[in-house]
């Protein structure tokens, strides 16, 4: 199945606020800023430009599981880089390639080099939701002779 759509579309349907972090910032106040905006990643900027995502994921198996301290660790230590960015008119099915690909959770959205937004596994999967049960309407007005096409 064909999945249609851009990640333009995810953004444009999506409310909330892009929340970052930076490098030199320690992992606690990124995990606790997590923690106050109910969310599970920070975008990670180095002045104006996106270097990570810094996930709860990246928290436990970096942080906690290897013996450190959240308080003495920075973000620069843990976060994977270079980030795996999308564009705004890139397809849907690109970014789940993307997800899958590189096992990742969140894809920051990149236009011009300014971070626009941030895209999660769960804003895919209720767009393709979406994108099945409008097919599925269709289909069953068409069947039934509802179809105004």
């Amino acid at each position: 199945m064909e999945i249609h759509g851009t990640v333009y579309d995810i953004l444009h349907n999506k409310l909330g606020d892009i929340w970052t972090t930076k490098l030199e910032d320690s992992v606690y106040d990124a995990i606790r800023k997590m923690g106050e905006k109910n969310i599970g990643a920070l975008v990670v900027m180095k002045n104006d430009e996106v270097v990570g995502v810094l996930s709860e994921r990246d928290y436990s198996r970096k942080v906690v599981l290897q013996g450190r301290t959240s308080r003495n660790t920075r973000v620069g230590d843990i976060v994977s880089q270079p980030a795996i960015t999308v564009r705004s008119k890139d397809g849907i099915e690109k970014c789940m390639e993307l997800m899958t690909s590189n096992r990742i959770r969140h894809l920051p959205v990149v236009d011009d080099e300014r971070l626009v937004g941030l895209i999660s596994i769960g804003d895919l999967v209720s767009w393709v939701m979406s994108s099945q049960r409008h097919t599925i309407e269709q289909l069953q007005g068409y069947i039934s002779g509802d179809y105004p096409g």
